[in-house]
């Protein structure tokens, strides 16, 4: 009886290492067919979800209460599994280099209660060679045992979107590999346990990290060409959004657009490649143009608020500017490396006074890696200037008129005036509209409308 057989009659467990976005889902998962250990280093994550609450939203508070997932973080509980998954995070470091501290740290820990005949499968994103060339020697110096012998090894790229209920662990094809054929063959088939839609087998481990940092790449190349299409039209005075409407008619048309570009995969996994490209001796063109551009949006965007802000008379030092929305997207808590806070720290170095606004961001996490506290909607009142940042399914209940009470009382009743007047007049009036400034990164309001309801507005 092979490990796979043993992990479906519960003879053995597996285990996950890291209850982030990616690690608990998969936990979940894994637990409506086999035994399953949940490990966490951070011990008030883990009694959050004891206590049947999930910070992530990513599978809800009633599934993390029914689940058999044996949550802990307590180390010496690894040593009851047989199939071990590693999925933590591999940020990068201020000079944009790998921080891969977090799954050397991860292969520490296993690798002192890794026992013999286990399996490991790394699920962090990393540049090719990491698992074999990094993860293993510490594996085998912490746990004493011997790589290919005690113990094997492979690599499964995760795909987890957060926040996207549609694109799950069930239902994206899941790349898998090993060190060789049989440890292949039975990591395909525990993963084919949850993965409704099937698995596909690289041809090595080697293969499928590059897939997996390719494939964000690609996307961070495709919005950073957006992102440059924005610029130069917006310089035109040609609006972006129409343009790529009419444009996407086309069948061939590749559908992006532009934005902010952070999170924990697209805004990250790109320097992976292109710094194992540097250490063959290779420098990148493309890859680092696209993420230059990327990376340059938030200050782009606080440096077109302050323009338009001029345009409307403001005094810039000491005006109050409204930011809905922190996170890196939309519907998710999550506020790792999000680009939000370029446009933040962009405009405060003008003086200017931010009060944010997010629903859906952890207000913990955003402290903790940022001091930032939110203000509620209701206590947006007397701004200069608003920015919705992030496309929130709560702020698409805001209608123009909401946004246009943010505003100073005095510039509200020059909106109330301009709109009486165009509603009893039978000419096509001309007005100089300055007062409010809309900057709607995401295109959630109609630009005619506002700019018929007398705000000045801006986005991509």
């Amino acid at each position: 009886m092979n490990l796979y057989e043993k992990i479906v009659n519960r003879e053995e467990k597996i285990s996950l290492v890291g209850l982030g976005y990616v690690g608990m889902p998969i936990a979940v998962a894994f637990a409506k067919k086999t035994d399953v250990i949940g490990f966490d280093v951070n011990k008030q994550k883990v009694e959050l979800y004891k206590n049947g609450i999930d910070p992530t939203k990513e599978v809800g508070n009633e599934v993390i209460k029914n689940t058999t997932v044996n949550f802990t973080s307590n180390e010496i509980s690894l040593r009851e599994a047989k199939f071990h998954i590693v999925a933590v995070p591999t940020p990068v470091r201020e000079d944009r280099t790998p921080d891969l501290t977090p799954v050397e740290s991860a292969s520490r820990t296993l690798g002192r209660n890794l026992t013999k005949g286990s399996i490991v499968v790394f699920e962090s994103t990393v540049y090719p060679g990491v698992t074999e060339e990094i993860c293993v020697p510490i594996l085998e110096k912490e746990s004493g045992l011997k790589y290919g012998v005690d113990f094997k090894v492979g690599y499964s790229p995760e795909r987890i979107n957060p926040g996207d209920k549609e694109h799950r662990l069930e239902t994206i094809t899941k790349v898998v590999s090993g060190m060789d054929q049989e440890t292949l063959d039975v990591i395909a088939k525990v993963y084919e346990l949850v993965v409704e839609v099937g698995v596909y087998k690289a041809e090595s481990i080697k293969v499928a990290e590059a897939a997996k940092v390719i494939e964000n790449s690609q996307r961070d190349i495709n919005i950073a060409f957006m992102n440059e299409l924005s610029i130069i039209f917006n310089k035109m005075g040609i609006d972006t959004k129409a343009v790529l409407e009419a444009a996407g008619t086309k069948w061939n048309f590749l559908k992006f657009s532009p934005g902010l570009v952070g999170g924990h995969c697209i805004g990250v996994d790109p320097y992976y490649l292109t710094y194992k490209a540097e250490q063959m001796g290779y420098h990148s063109q493309i890859i680092l143009s696209g993420r230059k551009i990327n990376d340059d949006m938030g200050k782009y965007v606080a440096e077109s608020t302050v323009k338009k802000m001029i345009k409307a008379n403001k005094q810039i030092n000491g005006s109050k500017v409204a930011i809905f929305g922190v996170t890196f997207k939309e519907n998710c808590p999550d506020v790792r490396n999000t680009k939000v806070i370029d446009v933040i720290k962009e405009l405060e170095e003008y003086g200017i006074e931010v009060k944010v606004v997010d629903p859906a961001a952890d207000k913990e996490d955003l402290w903790n890696e940022y001091k930032i506290t939110l203000s509620n909607a209701e206590e947006i009142k007397g701004i200069d200037a608003v920015i919705f940042a992030v496309p929130h399914e709560e702020f698409k209940a805001i209608h123009l008129e909401d946004v246009q009470r943010m505003f100073k009382p005095e510039e509200q009743s020059y909106l109330e005036a301009i709109n009486e007047v165009a509603a009893t007049s039978e000419f096509d009036i001309e007005v100089d509209r300055k007062e409010c400034v809309l900057m709607d990164i995401k295109g959630l309001f109609d630009r005619k409308e506002a700019e018929n309801a007398g705000i000045l507005y801006w986005r991509f």
